[in-house]
């Protein structure tokens, strides 16, 4: 069978952001699993235009490509005013059909919130574009003094159980796309 191929997403383009460490940490977890090609995504790489073009650059089609040859996506994303990042959403609104129909998973992390705040805001986006957001979420507390997330069993669980999720959704919408494509 083919590896299902998951993006991660790192959603900050912070400088000195804490989604390059809970990236690497993410996807070492994901990386245990033969089933799964992971490719890590990340917003800095991208030269957007900083208003939305009439006709999409460069950078944008990079980001398209990627984002159309992943069967389901990991979006880690840090929760800044009880949100997430302008410059996730932009880069989620240049792609369309891209992302409908696969499924959608996400480590979040924050001060004390563990990033709920940006996820739920992240699921209405995604329903929206017609991806499948699975239940579980890996949320990190940045004030528990957890600097290095695999520190505690509690998320190592959290992300087999995301990635178990993200696994079974991701093959099943992957066939369901091959055998019917979806029509919105």
């Amino acid at each position: 069978m083919t590896p299902l191929r998951i993006a991660v997403i790192i959603g900050s383009t912070r400088e000195g952001r804490a989604g390059d460490r809970v990236t690497r940490w993410f996807v070492d977890q994901a990386e245990r699993h033969d089933d799964l090609a992971v490719t890590v995504v990340d917003l800095t790489e991208y030269d957007f235009p900083a208003s939305y073009p009439a006709e999409p650059t460069a950078s944008i089609r990079a980001f398209v490509r990627e984002v159309s040859r992943a069967d389901a996506f990991v979006v880690v994303t840090p929760e800044y005013n009880h949100s997430f990042p302008a410059p996730l959403k932009q880069a989620i609104d240049y792609a369309y059909d891209e992302w409908q129909a696969k499924p959608v998973g996400f480590v979040s992390y924050g001060c004390r919130s563990t990033g709920l705040h940006a996820v739920d805001q992240l699921r209405t986006v995604f329903t929206a574009l017609h991806a499948m957001t699975v239940r579980d979420v890996v949320g990190i507390d940045l004030l528990a003094g957890e600097q290095t997330p695999h520190c505690t069993d509690e998320l190592r669980r959290d992300a087999r159980v995301l990635l178990d999720q993200l696994r079974w959704w991701g093959l099943a919408l992957r066939d369901g796309r091959a055998a019917r494509p979806y029509v919105s």
